[in-house]
């Protein structure tokens, strides 16, 4: 059975409500999953989404195997939306890749071929896979597995066989629980994110990149996710945060560039509360980055080798771990209502869904909002500039200063997004160590960037409304 775009829209559109038995009924905006009743019960996350096979994909995840919950499974929905359980893992998994040279799909712990047959890769049912990577030295015969404990593995597409490349927890000597998200390869290096963050001050999370020689901590803030085209440069992106801002690395040439963004919500603070906050084109050659309760434009080219196009769309409370398009519609992937051992307990059955609609929809949700900035109780040096904060996007604008001591700063401003900075105004703390401005009504930037005119410890956070 096939059905139209139109047709499509409209079945989506349409209010009926849905539930999972043998298969699933099209939904008003969502196809729900649920994971098992039975004790344990922790979590039903669609860890990943991929259109594959003339289908889309989809893992349910738990928090950690099946030792803290039952239930969860691959799925395949089809073109009517009709959604059908493939396989029970019971796992923890969110990782997704098609491999070019095999013409397969690798998402959770399954191989997929073009016609949809699958195949279980039992050798990770007690891993949580969270990234899959195209291999440095031998790209046609195997991949990347990275698993939510740190441990890096190569498999084999062809036979399946893996073994472990390094324990980054080991090796970077992590010593609080590690929480591993996404990963990619680009520019002839492997990226790794580590969102491990329990409290203000922790410094046992990171950005971790591998040249297949050594490895080195670019970060041991939480990051996120990391997303590189094979094509248009090969800008590699890597999102996280620290406790002033959001972070955003961008690989250009070989060289690392920072970026600042704003937080739209402090709900997604601890290392439990992030998930996935992924890296997707979601419209063909067109980057969506979520990230701290904002999803954001990323163009995903680097024009004159700086950073130009990051706008906010909307913010948001959804617990997003992956989503992509499919069929014309983007499908989001959720994470709703977790009872987490019954730690939660009012939220009963582990379920969650999978939200359709389109792109464009994004722009209803909540207003673009937020704060942040370059410094939380920073040493920073006279004459050196903080990172670049996003300006544009956002209505109202203003900026604390906090410094230990009374100190000039330049405010500079970036309008073309290329990296040409300009004075905007200079602001002085005063003797009590604080200073603000209220940026006129309608002024805006791409960039904005402060200059201390001293050595000092300072706070320096924009509120954007």
């Amino acid at each position: 059975m096939s059905i139209s775009r139109r047709d499509l829209l409209a079945l989506v559109a349409a209010s009926s409500s849905s539930s999972f038995a043998q298969s699933l009924t099209p939904a008003s905006a969502n196809i729900g999953l649920r994971a098992d009743n039975t004790l344990p019960r922790s979590e039903c996350g669609v860890g990943a989404l991929m259109p594959w096979a003339d289908s889309l994909w989809a893992v349910t995840y738990n928090s950690h195997t099946a030792t803290t919950g039952t239930g969860l499974s691959l799925y395949r929905i089809d073109e009517t939306l009709k959604g059908f359980k493939v396989h029970d893992h019971n796992g923890t998994h969110a990782n997704r890749l098609v491999h070019h040279e095999s013409n397969q799909l690798i998402i959770g712990p399954y191989l997929i071929d073009h016609k949809g047959n699958h195949r279980f890769l039992s050798q990770f049912s007690n891993e949580r896979l969270t990234a899959t990577m195209r291999h440095l030295t031998d790209p046609a015969n195997r991949v990347y597995m990275l698993t939510m404990e740190g441990k890096l593995y190569e498999m084999d597409v062809s036979s399946a066989q893996s073994r472990l490349v390094i324990d980054l927890v080991e090796h970077f000597k992590i010593n609080k629980r590690p929480h591993f998200k996404g990963g990619v390869t680009g520019q002839g290096r492997v990226l790794a994110a580590n969102n491990g963050f329990y409290e203000f001050g922790d410094q046992q999370a990171g950005l971790f990149e591998w040249d297949g020689k050594s490895w080195r901590a670019l970060s041991r803030k939480p990051h996120m996710d990391c997303a590189c085209r094979q094509d248009m440069g090969q800008v590699v992106f890597c999102t996280g945060w620290d406790e002033a801002s959001v972070l955003l690395w961008a690989l250009v040439k070989g060289k690392w560039q920072r970026y600042r963004l704003p937080k739209a919500s402090h709900a997604f603070e601890h290392a439990w509360q992030t998930e996935w906050m992924r890296i997707r084109e979601v419209e063909t050659e067109h980057y969506m980055a979520d990230i701290h309760g904002m999803f954001y434009e990323l163009q995903p080219i680097a024009f004159q080798d700086a950073i130009w196009g990051v706008k906010p769309v909307c913010q948001h409370l959804r617990i997003i771990p992956d989503y992509c398009s499919f069929l014309g519609l983007l499908a989001l992937g959720g994470n709703q209502t977790t009872p987490n051992n019954d730690n939660n307990a009012v939220s009963g059955q582990p379920q969650s869904g999978i939200w359709f609609g389109k792109t464009d929809d994004l722009w209803n949700w909540g207003k673009p909002a937020g704060w942040g900035g370059p410094w939380w109780d920073t040493d920073v040096l006279k004459g050196v500039p903080s990172d670049p904060f996003l300006m544009t996007g956002f209505d109202k604008k203003m900026l604390h200063i906090s410094a230990d001591k009374p100190c000039d700063f330049d405010i500079e401003i970036d309008f073309t997004g290329a990296a040409r900075w300009l004075p905007y105004a200079r602001l002085r703390t005063a003797a009590s160590g604080y200073a603000h401005h209220i940026f006129p009504t309608g002024f805006s930037a791409h960039w904005v960037r402060l200059v201390p005119h001293a050595d000092c410890r300072v706070t320096a956070s924009f509120f954007y409304t």
